[in-house]
């Protein structure tokens, strides 16, 4: 899918405790700023489906494990991204560029925590929703 991209981040140990980085303004997939938040997601439990026309998506996962499903309706194709902080390969950032729908699962138990760096401040008539049950959703196998 084009526009979709996995960006690795880097974790700093620190004998108080680890630093997570996110994003900055300088690294690929900025697209500008306009809002953070948090979502909290409970082991098995989808958030989705939700397609935005204008906004980018960066997702980071600082908390837990989550499933991230990106499904493009006019080519009918889907990626599955797991992320977490948990390793090197699970922790990156995913940039989601508008016009793709999105849904995420958590996978982790305990907090599954999700960061969206959006690129516009949210519009409810910039969205679309669907059921979760509007396109497929299987579970990536856990560890």
């Amino acid at each position: 899918m084009q526009g979709i991209s996995l960006t690795p981040l880097k974790r700093i140990a620190t004998p108080g405790g680890d630093v997570l980085h996110g994003m900055k303004a300088t690294d690929h997939g900025f697209s500008g700023f306009g809002e953070a938040y948090f979502s909290m997601v409970n082991k098995g439990a989808v958030k989705g489906w939700k397609l935005h026309r204008a906004m980018t998506l960066n997702f980071v996962v600082p908390c837990g494990e989550i499933q991230v499903r990106v499904y493009d309706e006019t080519t009918d194709t889907s990626r599955d991204f797991r992320l977490s902080p948990s390793t090197a390969e699970t922790y990156a950032r995913l940039t989601i560029p508008p016009k793709l729908w999105v849904a995420f699962g958590g996978l982790g138990e305990g907090v599954n925590l999700l960061l969206n760096l959006a690129s516009i401040p949210h519009d409810p008539m910039e969205s679309e929703r669907r059921d979760t049950e509007a396109f497929t959703w299987s579970w990536l196998e856990t560890r």
